[in-house]
């Protein structure tokens, strides 16, 4: 029974361990230059990081789950106007997350500070105009495909100058074995666009925050 238990474990393990190199060897792996590094910061976390951004202004959080960061950029940021867009459609992230958010958020909605965007992210982005935000905050499924996707989507709907920040600036979760592609998702758009890293957050209690700008 021993002998038979080992052997399936290394059989699943060897499947496994192959789905995560196909996964890996599907993600590019490019290096940033000095340009794309001079003007960063390190700061200690994104709690900071909300202080360093624009007030009273039109942001995105895209990826809002029960709305616990979307308050912290309310009372840090009093934002002119903050779009809280999310699918809610999975059994982790699900529409009663949604309804509690708008619960939560109702004053602030019916003022027209914040305004709930139901739907995918890069579909939602098709609904604003160019040039249309101050900053973004990308918090969704973290993967390569999924962040490329996000940056193209609203590169041209923030300001001149305007910023696309986001969580989970890692490689992975390894207590869950799960496979990230953000930072080189970041890395590539930041080479092939012209951009640069402008904060990086090194707090160990969750995963590091980026925010990048088109370079000067």
């Amino acid at each position: 029974m021993i002998n038979l238990k080992s052997t399936i474990f290394r059989c699943l393990h060897k499947k496994f361990s192959a789905v995560q190199r196909n996964i890996d060897n599907q993600i590019p792996k490019l290096d940033l230059q000095e340009k794309h590094i001079k003007n960063l910061r390190i700061i200690p976390n994104r709690h900071i990081l909300l202080a360093q951004l624009q007030k009273y202004s039109v942001i995105a959080e895209i990826g809002v789950n029960e709305g616990l960061f979307s308050r912290e950029i309310l009372s840090t940021c009093n934002p002119k106007k903050l779009h809280l867009i999310d699918t809610w459609n999975s059994n982790r992230y699900h529409d009663g997350l949604r309804l509690t958010v708008q619960s939560q958020l109702q004053k602030e909605i019916e003022k027209g500070q914040v305004v709930i965007n139901h739907g995918y992210s890069t579909d939602v982005a098709e609904q604003f105009p160019d040039f249309y935000f101050d900053w973004i905050y990308i918090d969704t499924d973290h993967s390569y495909s999924m962040t490329k996707s996000e940056l193209h989507a609203y590169k041209k709907k923030v300001k001149p100058g305007g910023i696309m920040a986001g969580h989970d600036y890692a490689q992975g979760n390894w207590g869950k074995l799960l496979r990230y592609g953000v930072m080189e998702a970041v890395h590539e758009f930041c080479i092939n666009e012209e951009w640069e890293l402008i904060y990086l957050t090194v707090e160990m209690s969750i995963n590091p925050s980026f925010a990048i700008r088109k370079i000067p």
